[in-house]
């Protein structure tokens, strides 16, 4: 009889990226949907249909080295490891996610951030610093988590932060103990409330999970937030993955037990909030204004968050101030032909 050799596979961990344009169901938050519902749209959902994950090429070796696999699935990507391999605490994954679907930055909050890139002359190194503008990070090393075991969920965002008065349209903040989000620029900006309890939201995706920028000694002109550019970044990247092997603050947010994976892994969630628009309502022969939302709604793909006939092929545009687009941005909207 020939030699047979048995290694089993496990999960090092899993990665959801969930977007809540196409998990909402009109104005209810998926989270607060019956568990049948949920199913429902998970099974339809796809993130594939919008963006792409991929590691990095020094991840990608390090995957081939330790005999790993990596798979994108309909809500993100699993890595998933031999049972018998050892790997070390110090050990960071890092992955690049790049937009596909130019709809994305329609329904998407967050999105009228900019994203410039900068090129950077450093005399002391005779070399040049690129960096990308307001590119955000997700680590298991800095999420946070809400709810308590067996039911804690973890996030790879950063903890959402107080008001500030440099906060912008579509900023998000805990103030009191409950969710806002900003829906005009400041000076006065307007805002919304999301949850009474910001504790019982998922953590979405926010301005502070860019992280802040920090030059060489004497390097000027960089943005504030982003990342630095190099050969394992391209150019469009949209934002970073990095998981760590071991995150010694707290376990639930490991992948290993001892240096191997654990019996269940860890699953972890990147939450995308769907976008807030005034519904104006304009004569489909006249182009002639007839009315609109008296607050901004919801855009989803399932349901309609209003009482009349809900937004079809996306058109975002933004009021500013005065109507010069030097100046604050009042409203954001869209335009639905009727």
């Amino acid at each position: 009889m020939g030699e047979r050799i048995v290694n089993g596979y496990k999960r090092l961990f899993e990665v959801r990226m969930l977007h809540h344009y196409w998990l909402d169901d009109g104005s209810a938050p998926f989270d607060s949907l019956p568990d049948s519902r949920k199913n429902q749209l998970l099974l339809a959902y796809d993130s594939r249909s919008f963006m792409s994950v991929k590691p990095t090429p020094s991840t990608a070796d390090k995957l081939k080295a330790f005999r790993a696999i990596f798979n994108n699935t309909a809500p993100g990507f699993v890595v998933a490891v031999p049972q018998s391999i050892l790997i070390p605490d110090n050990e960071i994954f890092s992955f690049v996610i790049t937009i596909t679907d130019a709809d994305f930055y329609k329904y998407t909050s967050l999105t009228f951030l900019n994203r410039k890139i900068y090129e950077i002359y450093y005399k002391s190194e005779d070399k040049i610093y690129r960096y990308k503008e307001n590119v955000p990070v997700f680590s298991n090393l800095t999420g946070v988590s809400r709810g308590v075991n067996p039911a804690r969920s973890l996030f790879l965002s950063r903890e959402i932060p107080a008001a500030a008065t440099t906060d912008n349209v579509e900023f998000l903040n805990i103030t009191g103990g409950s969710l806002y989000q900003l829906t005009s620029s400041q000076p006065g900006a307007t805002k919304v409330k999301l949850n009474n309890i910001a504790a019982n939201m998922p953590v979405l995706v926010h301005q502070n999970d860019s992280p802040v920028i920090v030059p060489p000694v004497g390097l000027s002109g960089n943005p504030g937030k982003g990342i630095l550019l190099s050969t394992e970044i391209p150019d469009s990247v949209f934002g970073i993955v990095n998981i760590a092997v071991s995150n010694p603050l707290d376990a639930d947010f490991s992948c290993t037990t001892a240096g191997f994976a654990k019996d269940v892994c860890p699953v972890f969630q990147v939450r995308f909030k769907n976008r807030l628009a005034v519904w104006k309502y304009l004569n489909k022969n006249s182009g002639a204004p007839i009315s609109e939302s008296s607050t901004p709604l919801p855009l989803t793909s399932n349901g309609n968050a209003g009482v009349k006939k809900k937004p079809g092929e996306l058109t975002i545009k933004v009021q500013y101030e005065g109507n010069d687009p030097t100046k604050r941005i009042v409203k954001v909207y869209t335009e639905i032909f009727e």
